[in-house]
């Protein structure tokens, strides 16, 4: 038990130094960090504001009233750039760092490599940005003149930790591509564009292969809906959220297979 604490002790140390080294960074280019967040909180309001054009013209959308939907647009942005902070640019980083044998150094290291991999950069910026997406949760909230209690606030924070898990094991696995292809950037952010589809209710796609694909193997509406669902009191059973959990823990599993295997077939850049 003091040798799991003792190795936990040590991996946060690392992540802290790497976050500081982060926020050092970005300092240094002021204007563009700035400049960034300016960006994406425009994106963002657009995002509203076209929800604000639909909702224009009709009432509920598959049973959806419009504040249900500025909450789960605001989950969505939550959740999305939590992600970013945490993972996208490290994760497309992968391919250059097989690329050009950086990877070669990593592995030599005293710390579990896809550590070193998934938090090597810690994007600040986008904090701001998901902090913009939780302000308009609690608007909604607001709206709807729902108040969650602490047990859904809980369950929110558990669901949520679950649906990055799941993206992040995803968008680990296919840039682990990159040990074939060399470049995988393109797969990666195909993927992360894809969280647009998550701005919408699950019900408002008709049942069909799409609607499955985008709930079971590529998850995006099951990762924003679940959330949004628990706090505005619509989730009608509890098989949602279990789904959820069962599948952080089955994707992570599977990415975590897939990235040894890639390891052993490994050929290294500076060979």
């Amino acid at each position: 038990m003091a040798l799991r604490r003792s190795t936990l002790a040590r991996y946060l140390g690392i992540h802290a130094a790497l976050v500081r080294y982060s926020l050092i960074h970005e300092m240094q280019f002021k204007a563009n960090f700035l400049l960034w967040i300016v960006v994406e909180a425009l994106w963002f309001g657009l995002q509203l504001a076209f929800m604000s054009v639909i909702y224009g013209h009709t009432d509920r959308i598959a049973g959806w009233s419009r504040w249900e939907v500025v909450l789960l647009v605001g989950c969505n942005q939550f959740i999305q750039q939590l992600f970013h902070v945490l993972f996208v640019t490290n994760l497309s980083n992968l391919s250059e760092l097989i690329r050009k044998g950086t990877l070669d150094l990593l592995l030599l290291q005293p710390v579990n490599t896809r550590f070193l991999i998934s938090v090597k950069k810690f994007e600040i910026g986008n904090i701001v940005n998901a902090l913009m997406g939780l302000a308009v949760v609690f608007y909604a909230l607001a709206r709807l003149g729902t108040t969650p209690s602490p047990a859904q606030w809980l369950g929110f924070a558990v669901v949520c930790v679950a649906g990055l898990s799941v993206h992040y094991s995803l968008m680990f696995l296919l840039a682990c591509i990159a040990f074939w292809t060399v470049r995988a950037q393109g797969i990666v952010w195909g993927y992360y564009n894809l969280f647009n589809i998550a701005r919408l209710p699950a019900e408002a796609f008709p049942r069909g292969a799409y609607r499955a694909v985008f709930t079971w193997v590529l998850p995006m509406l099951l990762v924003s809906n679940v959330p949004a669902k628990l706090l505005a009191q619509r989730l009608g059973s509890t098989s949602d959220w279990i789904a959820l959990l069962g599948m952080a823990v089955a994707c992570f599993v599977a990415s975590e297979l897939f990235w040894r295997f890639s390891l052993r077939h490994y050929t290294s850049a500076s060979a």
